[in-house]
């Protein structure tokens, strides 16, 4: 295939299908209870509720969706330390637009813009360096967040700023890691999750290597999956023809996109920069061990925390938001009493209904489209 609409084509769709239903319906568990394929990558949350493809698929196929939103998993602590340093009267603070609107315990970075903070909406941490040399008279913070797909580009944006020796631009560190957000998952008492869709973006970077233990000492199969319709029903036919041969393997059926090694020259920019923290807190999931990451000795002057004073506060969500359970796919966005109500995109209550790969703004913007009728 060569053009985007190959991998929307309705005729190859219908095959693929056709063959998910037939794989399905000769695993007996499927007749039991419906094969939990949790996919986590909030990419494909949306993909598959965009295309409808969720209504398509076999009764005895349940999508979970998981924690590979970075925005969504962002703890409102953390969100109050960005507002705290964007306060400070010579700071200039740039953030990924997505992060704009997540709540904090009191408001948002929009909020603290409207109050008269300097937040500014770059679209690469290299637009906050531009910033930084515009303004040698500010401070200026970039929020760094992301799994390790945005994890490289930061690292090279600091590497470049001690290269032309800018003392005034700094980097608030809340880059996460995928690896042990599954294994904590996998390591959630009743956890029922039968396969998984591997994240694409975060691959393309790590390679599928690192995900060897989910298949080896989980028996779990998971296949690393594009973004398209086509992409997405092939790889969950895959998992399936896995789950009824009785093989817990590590596929990658993005193979267009991730090698199978990963990026090399990423991987070694991020290993320069950054060292990982020994426990990292998420939002609904706690503190999970190694999830995160640090600056480095050697790049401590670009350490935002070193050189602003936060707080790091543990901050509980409201008690209305059900964004954890939501995140470790005990619940359906539609079983949160705040769906749909109190927390809608225009007034999000969660982190979930804010970000563009977020479950509940999946569901809210697509969860109403009646597939048969849209076909």
């Amino acid at each position: 295939m060569k053009y985007v609409d190959e991998f929307r084509d309705p005729a190859l769709a219908r095959k693929v299908l056709k063959k998910l239903h037939e794989v399905v319906a000769d695993i007996p568990r499927a007749k039991e209870r419906p094969l939990q394929i949790m996919e986590v990558c909030g990419g494909h949350t949306h993909s598959i509720f965009r295309y409808g493809l969720e209504g398509l698929l076999p009764k005895g196929i349940e999508m979970v969706h998981g924690p590979g939103c970075p925005v969504c998993v962002l703890p409102m602590g953390r969100v109050d330390d960005c507002i705290t340093i964007a306060e400070q009267p010579d700071v200039i603070f740039t953030t990924f637009g997505d992060a704009m609107r997540v709540p904090g315990s009191k408001k948002s970075l929009q909020q603290a813009s409207a109050e008269g903070c300097d937040v500014r909406m770059v679209y690469s941490p290299m637009d906050a360096l531009a910033i930084a040399r515009e303004n040698p008279h500010k401070r200026v913070v970039f929020f760094g967040l992301g799994f390790e797909t945005t994890m490289p580009s930061t690292a090279l944006t600091v590497m470049q700023a001690k290269r032309e020796g800018l003392n005034n631009f700094y980097l608030f560190c809340n880059h996460i890691t995928i690896i042990p957000t599954m294994k904590a998952i996998l390591d959630e008492p009743g956890m029922s999750i039968d396969g998984f869709l591997g994240p694409g973006h975060v691959s393309m970077v790590i390679g599928k290597q690192p995900y060897n233990f989910i298949a080896s000492h989980y028996n779990r199969p998971l296949v690393v999956a594009g973004f398209e319709p086509l992409d997405i029903l092939q790889s969950l036919l895959m998992v399936v023809e896995q789950l009824r041969d009785g093989r817990a393997e590590v596929e990658n059926q993005y193979a267009r996109i991730v090698p199978e090694q990963g990026n090399l020259h990423a991987m070694a920019a991020v290993n320069e920069v950054f060292e990982v923290r020994e426990h990292f807190e998420w939002r609904g999931l706690g503190s999970i061990a190694e999830s995160g990451v640090k600056i480095r000795q050697g790049f401590e002057q670009f350490d935002a925390e070193r050189a602003f004073s936060v707080a790091t506060l543990q901050v509980e969500d409201p008690k209305s938001c059900q964004c954890g359970e939501v995140l470790k796919g005990a619940l359906k966005p539609w079983d949160c009493t705040a769906f749909g109500e109190d927390c809608t995109p225009e007034t999000p209550v969660g982190a979930l209904m804010v970000s563009t790969e977020g479950a509940c703004s999946a569901y809210y913007s697509y969860g109403k489209i009646d597939v048969h009728q849209a076909g």
